[in-house]
C-alpha cells in the first residue's frame, strides 16, 4: 500500500512532508532524508485515529511520483479494519467470531502493537478473507519510489518490498 507524499521547502530551513489523500498526515525534518523518516509515523498515526474515530481510511492514488509503503503489518491490520467495516462487523462480534475477550481484539488492530500474523489470518478468516504475502524483487519498484524508499528507516525499506493482500475466501460472504 502506497501512499503518495509532496515534499516541499516551508519557509525556513525546513522540509516538509504532506500526503495529497489524507489529510492532516503531515511531518517535517531538517534535511529531506529525515523528513521522510518521519512520513511513515505521521501517516500511521492518522490512520490509527481515524480508526479509533470509527471512520474510513483512505485509499492512495496511484503513486507515480514520491510515495511511502505502509509496513506489511500496519498494512494488513489496516484491511481487516477494511474489511470489518465492509462487512459491518464490530470489534464484539469479531471477537465472538474468535472466541477472543474484547482486549485481544483491540490489540490486534492497535497500529502500534505488534501482532502475530497467525492472528491476523485468523480474523481475516472469520470475515471470509485470506490473507496473502508475496515479496517482490528490488529491480521492480519504479526508480522514484526506490528513491523515496532509500532515504527511510531499514525497516521501513524492507517493508516497501513486500505486499500483503486480502482475498475474498470462495463461498463465503
Amino acid at each position: 500500500m502506497r501512499y503518495p507524499v509532496t515534499l516541499t521547502r516551508d519557509g525556513g530551513d525546513s522540509y516538509v512532508v504532506r500526503f495529497p489523500d489524507v489529510p492532516g498526515a503531515i511531518t517535517y525534518g531538517d534535511t529531506k532524508e529525515e523528513a521522510l523518516e518521519r512520513a511513515p509515523d505521521a501517516l500511521l498515526t492518522i490512520f490509527d485515529a481515524l480508526m479509533k474515530d470509527r471512520k474510513d481510511i483512505p485509499e492512495p492514488r496511484d503513486a507515480s511520483g514520491p510515495w511511502i509503503e505502509v509496513p506489511p503489518l500496519e498494512c494488513a491490520k489496516i484491511e481487516l479494519y477494511r474489511a470489518m467495516r465492509t462487512a459491518n462487523v464490530g470489534k464484539a462480534e469479531l471477537g465472538r467470531r474468535l472466541d477472543w475477550h474484547l482486549p485481544q481484539v483491540d490489540r490486534v488492530l492497535n497500529i502500534r502493537h505488534g501482532s502475530q500474523i497467525d492472528q491476523l489470518d485468523a480474523a481475516f478468516r472469520v470475515l471470509g478473507k485470506q490473507l496473502s504475502i508475496g515479496v517482490v524483487d528490488l529491480d521492480r519498484i519504479s526508480a522514484r519510489g526506490a528513491r523515496a524508499v532509500e532515504r527511510r528507516e531499514p525497516r521501513a525499506r524492507a517493508a516497501a518490498h513486500r505486499h500483503v493482500r486480502v482475498r475474498k475466501l470462495a463461498g463465503k460472504k
